[in-house]
């Protein structure tokens, strides 16, 4: 009898309820402080959940104590909604201001038909003769479970391998322009990007490879299925936790200060070969003189925000000016240039014995480094030590 607790629905449902409320938690976070990625992703955890709710339900036994039920009438999959969601969820966290405007709501059109057909199959079913005394009516049980069920699944399939190629080109193009842009990489947030879009593609990848098995091999049976589902619940709560405790507006916040520069349309200009300083113009060696008595004197790479166009626009230069001037005469890009003076800093800090005082982390940000996992990495790039191994270096 309804509602039957076993080692099957409850995980499944304590795990949902979790998910339901981490949704609500984005949902509540957005009302008060308007970040469209809280909403996208609240939405996704919410489909996530919806999603559950059939498998659920069927392990709790209400299909074998309701035999009328019309419930899976209503369980409708979204994956038309959701596939698009996710490449709009990694959008609204690398574009600054992002917005779904208009255009972006055509992306959901298959979503809307899908519900139409949906509509008109429930309410043909619903006006039959004897449909409260059956659980699926005539257009569900002969054209929907005999032909469009299957070419529907395989469009959603398409679909979705669609939407998560193009997530993955918009995650790898944002990444690969900050070095050429920013001093800091902001990798704990970029990473939490990744392992989105990995727990997702594994997800659908495993959906993918059940739903061949039951079309070419054998028909899997509840239990067999149920696996798919537990590790779904487990990404609904990972991807709830982690992605309602990253700070996200980080990567959003990461474009120049100037408002009609955005990120999506900063593109990293091309390394040119690097040449020595005899060979280079007279135009270039004065803007080379400029730049390295600029950071000398005003020290901006302390400044843990610093990007290309602010300093840039500090040397009354253009980007592409300083960038030619960072490419050409020090064979680097922007991230590898200021991370480079930060080391030097924080060298000078602790052959001067600084260490004694405030704890390697404190120096890092002092020296310009937003986390201690990006100024262990830089650091041992530039010495090829440790902080702590360079500090037995210097004897100190």
């Amino acid at each position: 009898m309804f509602p039957d607790f076993n080692i099957y629905s409850t995980p499944l449902l304590v795990l949902a309820i979790q998910g339901l409320l981490f949704a609500l938690l984005l949902l509540w976070r957005y009302a008060k402080d308007r970040n469209i990625a809280d909403v996208i992703l609240g939405v996704i955890l919410l489909i996530s959940v919806w999603h559950q709710i059939s498998y659920t339900l069927g392990f709790m036994a209400w299909y074998d104590t309701f035999r009328t039920t019309k419930v899976n009438y209503f369980l409708i999959n979204l994956s038309f909604f959701f596939a698009p969601l996710l490449y709009f969820y990694v959008k609204s966290i690398t574009v600054p201001h992002f917005r779904l405007r208009r255009k972006e709501f055509y992306h959901f059109i298959p979503g809307v038909l899908f519900l139409l057909f949906k509509i008109i199959i429930l309410s043909y079913d619903a006006a039959q003769p004897g449909f409260s005394e059956i659980q699926n009516g005539y257009l569900t049980t002969n054209l929907e479970e005999q032909f469009t069920r299957a070419i529907l699944s395989l469009i959603m399939k398409i679909h979705s391998a669609i939407y998560i190629a193009f997530t993955f080109q918009a995650f790898f193009q944002y990444r690969k322009k900050l070095p050429h842009v920013f001093s800091n990489t902001y990798a704990l947030e970029l990473n939490w990007i990744r392992n989105f879009l990995i727990i997702y593609t594994g997800l659908f990848v495993y959906m993918f490879f059940q739903d061949l098995i039951n079309f070419l091999i054998t028909d899997l049976s509840w239990v067999q299925e149920w696996w798919f589902f537990l590790f779904n619940s487990i990404a609904i709560i990972y991807v709830g936790m982690v992605g309602y405790f990253t700070n996200t507006n980080k990567l959003n916040e990461l474009h120049p200060k100037q408002s009609d520069m955005l990120i999506s349309s900063i593109e990293p200009l091309p390394t040119p070969v690097p040449k020595q300083n005899n060979e280079l113009s007279p135009e270039l060696q004065s803007r080379k003189l400029q730049l390295d008595q600029f950071i000398d004197r005003e020290k901006p790479y302390l400044d843990p925000d610093l990007n290309l166009i602010d300093l840039a626009k500090s040397l009354k230069m253009t980007r592409a000016q300083l960038s030619e001037v960072i490419n050409v005469c020090f064979n680097k890009n922007f991230n590898d240039f200021i991370n480079e003076q930060r080391v030097e800093a924080v060298k000078e800090m602790l052959k001067s014995g600084k260490q004694k005082e405030l704890s390697l982390l404190g120096i890092a940000f002092d020296c310009g480094f937003n986390s201690k996992a990006t100024f262990n990495r830089v650091f041992k790039k530039w010495t090829g030590h440790s902080p702590t191994a360079y500090i037995e270096t210097i004897g100190s």
